[in-house]
Parts: C-alpha cells; sequence; structure tokens
C-alpha cells in the first residue's frame, strides 16, 4: 500500500470514517495530478478513473485530504480554491496573476529564515506558512501598457 494511502487509511480511521472505494479513487487522482488543481479539476480526474465518483464525495473529501495532510489549500484566486498535493513534501510559495490566474511557484531560503526569526521571540515551532503574492504576470503588464 503506498505511504499516502497508509495516511489516508489512518487518518480516517483516528477520525471514525472509513476508505470506500471513491475516496481511494480520489485520493489516488489528487496523487496523479501534477501542480495546482481545484475541486472541479479533482473531480475530472476521479471520475475518469471511476465513473462512480461523484461530486459531492470530492467536495466531502477534500477537507479530510487536507486535515491528514496530504494536499493543501494553496490559495483563493478567481473564485475558486486551488489546492496541490504535498506527497513530495517540496516547500515553495506562489505569485498569482490577478488578471489571467496564471501561478508561478517559487522557493526562496531566506523567506524560510525570516520565518524562523519571526516565530523564535515567541517560542512558536512552525509547522506550515503559505505566501501568496497577487499582481500582474509579464504577459498582462505589457497588455496594460
Amino acid at each position: 500500500m503506498p505511504e499516502a494511502e497508509k495516511r489516508f487509511t489512518k487518518y480516517l480511521c483516528e477520525h471514525q470514517y472509513k476508505l470506500t472505494p471513491q475516496r481511494k479513487v480520489i485520493l489516488q487522482a489528487a496523487r496523479e495530478i501534477k501542480g495546482h488543481f481545484n475541486a472541479d479539476k479533482l473531480y475530472d480526474e476521479s471520475s475518469t478513473l471511476d465513473k462512480s465518483v461523484s461530486r459531492a464525495s470530492v467536495y466531502r473529501t477534500i477537507p479530510l485530504l487536507v486535515e491528514a495532510g496530504l494536499i493543501m489549500e494553496t490559495m483563493r484566486s478567481q473564485s475558486k480554491t486551488s489546492y496541490e498535493n504535498v506527497f513530495k513534501g517540496l516547500y515553495h510559495d506562489h505569485l498569482i496573476c490577478a488578471t489571467c490566474g496564471k501561478i508561478i511557484e517559487f522557493r526562496n531560503d531566506e523567506l524560510m529564515r525570516l520565518q524562523n526569526k519571526i516565530c523564535k521571540p515567541f517560542n512558536f515551532k512552525p509547522t506550515e506558512h503559505m505566501t501568496a503574492i497577487k499582481g500582474y504576470c509579464k504577459k498582462c503588464q505589457s497588455k496594460k501598457n
């Protein structure tokens, strides 16, 4: 059994839920999606794998995947919430174009050091953070000029 499925099964058991065939398919689809996705994309990918997966099952399963630490909400843009899987565990932040919705991922070690510096005086141990900077990508900037 893949590690993600073990973690999800453990989380579900601890919270008195079952790993239904539909939840298993939704987990598989979330693992296979490259990059960011919203609930609609997760539904499309899940229903491609198994026609019995309903949109409602996807919407009910997303919070469970978030709480289990398997996907994370990365941002809200253009009235939709985006997620990404965290199976690879690679920390990064986001630049989001306010016009076209393009997402640029970046990693900045100085930002990580600053986060730890901010937390230290409060004796606070960070477990995650999200940085999303909204603005305009190069293409949209040139359209405005």
